[in-house]
């Protein structure tokens, strides 16, 4: 078990005056089996009354309101969670009972449709069909996908966007960990492997002390279903793990983006961003 606070600022600079904004806030990480959050709390500058509810994807949201004037919109979200160690284990799903199981639940069956975002291109659809065709089981099919999308695509920040698709993502063969989600979100969906995007925080350092403050950032990773939903970094290589805080799920990006909003007001803003994880047991 270790023991994670993390905060996380987030918000845009305005050129001018901003009259009103709406927006959507997906920042505080729920309890689960495998986490516990003891304490979390998101603050928002200017001040604003907040409406607190949990999605479809059972995503922990804050919807707020911004009625006067303001030049800029800063939320800060804190959260200390312990990460438990996560089950492993469980039946796994054969090639011929999967479509079955898939069949009986809706959430399955949504896990199984390519987006936008993750519609995959054909050389990777070639390419995961081949190596499921040479899996015994789709759970060893899966990570062997993830694999090898983690060495086909280098982490690179500032060569795709928040709107990039993981076709793009794969004609640069670069990308951050949102393009490698997708990528890898597409390849498992395109043999029949349910599969989910996954939103929350990586703390950077294996073996940070504890009080050490790392400077670290939102990250994502997959889940795919063989019988029971099991986790994995494609982007690292990594099982999810004491070191993986999950915020939200859902079909793509699109289902867990920390801010969302409309703003009336001067048509250009920047974005900030800023999160630290520290170690606490």
């Amino acid at each position: 078990m270790s023991r994670l606070r993390v905060r996380h600022t987030t918000g845009y600079a305005y050129v001018g005056d901003v009259s009103a904004s709406y927006n959507e806030a997906r920042m505080l990480p729920a309890s689960s089996d495998s986490q516990l959050v003891l304490h979390s709390h998101l603050s928002i500058t200017p001040s604003s009354h907040q409406h607190h509810y949990v999605d479809y994807w059972a995503t922990r949201v804050t919807s707020f309101e911004q009625l006067h004037p303001h030049r800029e919109l800063t939320l800060s979200a804190e959260s200390l969670v312990e990460v438990r160690p996560r089950y492993d284990g469980g039946a796994t799903a054969t090639w011929d009972t999967l479509p079955q199981l898939v069949d009986r639940g809706v959430a399955l069956i949504e896990a199984t449709r390519q987006t936008r975002l993750t519609k995959p291109p054909a050389e990777v659809v070639d390419r995961a069909r081949a190596i499921a065709r040479d899996a015994p089981e789709p759970g060893i099919a899966a990570r062997r996908i993830s694999d090898f999308l983690h060495e086909e695509v280098e982490y690179m920040p500032g060569v795709t966007g928040v709107h990039t698709t993981a076709g793009e993502a794969w004609s640069h063969r670069k990308g951050v960990c949102q393009d490698i989600a997708h990528l890898t979100l597409g390849a498992l969906r395109s043999v029949g492997i349910p599969a989910r995007y996954v939103s929350g925080y990586l703390h950077p350092k294996a073996n940070a002390a504890l009080g050490e403050t790392i400077a670290g950032e939102s990250h994502a990773w997959v889940e795919w279903f063989d019988g029971i939903w099991r986790g994995y970094d494609p982007t690292n290589a990594l099982e999810i793990a004491e070191r993986h805080v999950i915020v939200g799920r859902g079909r793509d990006y699109n289902d867990v983006p920390p801010l969302r909003g409309v703003y009336a007001g001067p048509s250009s803003s920047k974005l900030f961003v800023r999160v630290e994880i520290t170690r606490e047991a």
